[in-house]
């Protein structure tokens, strides 16, 4: 028998208080160490290498900053906010990622997910404070209103509405809600940075993921076809918003624009073959083609000439104004309102950003500090809300053109910054022509990627049959339900599937590999040799109160043999001989003798005399599964076979031990626990 190490008793007291010293601490080389650490900018920026990445990260801050400007307009659509709030989310979170980001690559910015789950709440309560979703509907004027917007054709609400006495139009009350959701959710992030909560990320498996980006890219999809086809359609809200918004189109077909219809066509039908190229030739080709960005200019050209607003009725993007607003402090009332939603939101954009950070870090060998990357996510939530701006996150494939097309640093994030900025001071208003089922197109073309996740359900489900199935019930929840809830299911029901597998494992019993001191499975190996009179029990998951009676099934089941039954059935007997001596007939009712009826006790089936269980797939044992132990080693032992236990990892032996197993001084313990199946068999085989 091995010996165990003696465990060192840790007095979690003094370590607390040790670690709350150390934190509490204050030293100067602490205080440049915390500086330096919640900056991480202040540690590489002064090891630059400027001849060797200069060049990479300008070409790349460009070419992102390019893909931006027309990203930025497009998803304001999503997010049912003007587009000068999304160039303003753009600048800022690319500039505080690269202060406080550990990743080198990783773009982090207006993403169609996030701008889809903030739009969802704005419209919600536009639509609880009794505004017309209509995009077209004129905007109001008021607090927040934007410094450049035309007085003409707007309406001003006095509204005393969570708390705003004020007059606040909608496009005010809109970007109130965001901004006030983005705070909120950047202060989760940070929370949970300070608790250290990242382990929430783990939670949200692969599958989930991908099953929820699906499903949201179906819901962002639907959201776009009435700008592609130029239909008059209430924005639906709530669950089943992608049938309601299907039923709608349909009913409104007649309706369609002519002239969005051939535009969206056209651009689509050039989007994609650009891509597909691009796609094609990727090696030959130093730099992405900026596609979106020629056809936003030359789609704004043809529209602002050819007067396609006012002769075919097109709807267009409208005035988008230069400068920056006056930072605003979001409105503590609106927090309350959308907490809850919050919550979702800061999960989705840090799990989102830290495991395309941590996927980026592990092909260009470095590392990243998960907790940071939390905290840098979440101060780029915090502080644009103050600028009109609302959540971000990182997005995948802007990450992978800013890879290749160079990247060597955040450098380039500030070049991107730049371009926005650009385009924030003296290029904005030259947008004010462009159609708005053009930005559509771009949309829906982006989400090409989430889209063939299709294509690969017939190899996911070859590979994994259950996790098909929980990314197909996360993708139809995300889609058909809404993203919030969709993403709650795919959770909990991929946390189903496991605690599914714990309480019906594989269990089976194992033959000897000839000529070796090894056991395998008898229903999956061929050329297995029986063990006489000893059966070798596996259970492949830990024993638990949820499993115990699935473990016992299984058992009685493969031994054939139930030694409850089997008990029940000798006593029977028992009980009939004595009747029949006492009344002096040494004849049983059986009509046989006394001594062979000691023969038929003991049952033809029952053909070992020894179990032994192989515990090396059991992870742990909680007190029912210590109890269950402890029940059938009773109950074969009234049978007269002895149970024994091998593989048992020290946390399982600890259980047994506090449980009494092996008794109260473990005398019996070399007798009962085996260090491998072979010593067990051994030790069976020498057993009188």
């Amino acid at each position: 028998l091995m010996e165990r190490k003696p465990h060192i008793k840790i007095n979690r007291k003094e370590v607390i208080l040790a670690k709350l010293r150390k934190s509490c601490s204050c030293t100067p080389q602490k205080l440049k160490n915390f500086i330096m650490d919640f900056f991480p900018v202040l540690r590489w920026l002064p090891k630059y290498r400027c001849k060797e990445y200069i060049w990479g990260d300008v070409m790349s801050g460009l070419v992102i900053g390019i893909i931006l400007v027309p990203q930025a307009i497009a998803y304001s659509l999503l997010a049912g906010l003007k587009p000068i709030y999304s160039l303003y989310t753009s600048f800022f979170a690319n500039i505080i990622y690269f202060l406080m980001g550990t990743s080198r690559h990783v773009s982090v910015g207006i993403f169609s997910l996030i701008s889809l789950m903030v739009g969802q709440v704005v419209d919600r309560e536009l639509l609880l404070a009794g505004f017309d979703l209509n995009d077209d509907a004129p905007p109001a004027l008021g607090d927040g209103s934007l410094q450049n917007d035309s007085l003409s054709n707007t309406t001003a609400f006095n509204l005393t509405i969570a708390g705003i006495n004020a007059e606040c139009g909608k496009e005010c009350y809109a970007i109130g809600i965001a901004t006030a959701l983005t705070f909120v959710a950047g202060v989760y992030q940070v929370l949970m940075g300070i608790f250290r909560l990242g382990f929430v990320s783990m939670y949200l498996s692969e599958s989930v993921l991908d099953g929820f980006a699906t499903g949201a890219s179906l819901t962002i999809l639907t959201a776009q076809v009435k700008y592609l086809i130029g239909i008059k359609i209430p924005r639906s809200q709530g669950h089943g918003m992608l049938v309601i918004t299907w039923i709608n189109i349909f009913r409104n077909i007649s309706q369609a624009n002519l002239c969005d219809v051939i535009t969206s066509a056209i651009c689509i039908v050039v989007l994609v073959t650009a891509k597909e190229l691009g796609d094609r030739y990727k090696h030959k080709l130093k730099f992405p083609l900026p596609t979106e960005l020629v056809v936003i200019v030359v789609a704004t050209l043809v529209s602002h000439y050819g007067k396609l607003n006012e002769l075919y009725a097109s709807s267009v993007s409208g005035a988008i104004p230069t400068g920056f607003i006056p930072p605003k402090v979001p409105e503590f009332n609106l927090m309350l309102r959308v907490a809850v939603d919050a919550l979702p939101l800061a999960i989705v954009s840090f799990v989102f950003t830290v495991s395309l950070s941590e996927m980026f870090a592990k092909k260009y060998a470095y590392t990243i500090r998960a907790n940071q990357e939390m905290f840098a996510v979440g101060f780029c939530n915090i502080i644009p809300s103050f600028f009109h701006s609302f959540a971000t996150s990182a997005a995948l494939a802007k990450t992978l053109v800013k890879t290749s097309t160079g990247c060597q640093t955040q450098i380039s994030g500030v070049i991107s910054a730049m371009v926005v900025l650009l385009v924030l001071l003296f290029l904005a208003p030259l947008f004010y022509s462009l159609q708005k089922c053009v930005l559509a197109c771009i949309i829906i073309v982006s989400l090409r990627g989430a889209l063939r996740k299709f294509r690969d359900v017939p190899a996911r489900y070859h590979v994994n049959k259950v996790d098909t199935l929980v990314w197909v019930v996360t993708m139809s929840a995300s889609a058909l339900v809404s993203t919030e809830v969709g993403l709650l299911v795919g959770i909990v029901f991929s946390m189903l599937c496991i605690i599914v597998r714990t309480q019906r494992p594989r269990a089976a019993l194992l033959g000897q590999i000839q000529d070796t001191s090894f056991y395998e499975d008898d229903l999956e190996y061929e050329n297995l040799s029986t063990v006489p009179k000893v059966k070798i029990f596996r259970f492949e998951a830990p024993l638990y109160y949820a499993n115990r009676n699935y473990f016992l099934k299984s058992l009685y089941r493969l031994t054939n043999l139930d030694p409850n039954l089997e008990a029940a059935r000798r006593k029977k007997y028992e009980k009939k001989e004595k009747q029949h001596l006492k009344k002096g007939n040494h004849r049983t009712a059986n009509g046989l003798g006394i001594g062979e009826t000691t023969l038929q006790l003991v049952p033809k089936q029952i053909d070992f005399q020894a179990l032994v269980v192989d515990c090396s797939s059991i992870s742990f044992l909680d007190t029912t599964g210590v109890n269950t132990l402890k029940e059938i080693l009773k109950d074969y032992k009234n049978l007269n076979i002895s149970v024994l236990l091998a593989c048992c990892n020290p946390s399982v032996i600890d259980s047994l031990k506090r449980g009494g197993y092996f008794g109260r001084d473990f005398g019996c313990m070399q007798e009962m626990l085996f260090y491998s199946i072979h010593n067990a068999v051994l030790f069976a085989k020498d057993q009188k």
